[in-house]
């Protein structure tokens, strides 16, 4: 089984719409151990990628995403615009061209996308940062794919593990951003860019 390009553009509409209901709790979460804006700011940048997707439709799957990375990078969103920009901006490098994907090339994509927003930071998982949902998330899409899996049921795995990767972040202390300042203190709260990756997955997950 394949995946199209109508299809990448379902779950990107998909993963931001379900970033954008979520926005007030993401605030409410940030505010814990933060200064309460990442739901402004992620509203901002999905309204970012809505904009982008629509603009790009029917472009092949590289073009569209990498559209939508740029898009977030412009969005004037703290941290966010350059993470989730260059998440977007990988995923579109390792698709450019491409009209559909193979479930490997659908688990690339991820990995590719990944690998690029790593870049951007040192943070490591255990950390309390977004990193904590991303990688278990990309890890099990690769792993069900790997196990045979359709791109639907591998992406489902991938939605549960991001999710429960952002739950676990109540267990961390915080080492990056403000929260880092916190210290002890920082433990307990669930993390919010954790909890708005998980989002994002699930959102994809939720076109399939």
């Amino acid at each position: 089984m394949t995946i199209t390009a109508e299809t990448i553009q379902s779950m990107i509409l998909s993963s931001a719409t379900e970033l954008r209901s979520h926005h007030e709790e993401l605030s409410v979460l940030d505010a814990a151990t933060g200064d309460g804006d990442h739901g402004t700011t992620i509203a901002r940048a999905m309204d970012a990628v809505l904009k982008a997707a629509a603009d790009k439709a029917g472009e092949p799957i590289g073009e569209l995403l990498h559209a939508c990375g740029w898009e977030i990078m412009c969005s004037d969103g703290g941290s966010t615009g350059p993470l989730y920009g260059s998440l977007y901006m990988g995923m579109g490098k390792a698709t450019k061209g491409k009209t559909e994907l193979t479930p490997d090339e659908f688990a690339a994509m991820f990995e590719e996308g990944m690998a690029t927003l790593r870049k951007q930071t040192k943070a490591e998982p255990g950390d309390k940062t977004l990193i904590d949902a991303l990688v278990p998330g990309v890890e099990t899409l690769r792993a069900s794919v790997d196990a045979g899996k359709s791109i639907p049921e591998a992406m489902a795995d991938s939605a549960v593990a991001a999710t429960e990767g952002a739950k676990k972040t109540a267990d961390y202390q915080a080492k990056f951003g403000r929260a880092r300042n916190l210290g002890e203190r920082s433990i307990g709260p669930v993390d919010a860019g954790a909890t708005s990756m998980s989002y994002l997955f699930s959102g994809f997950a939720a076109a399939l």
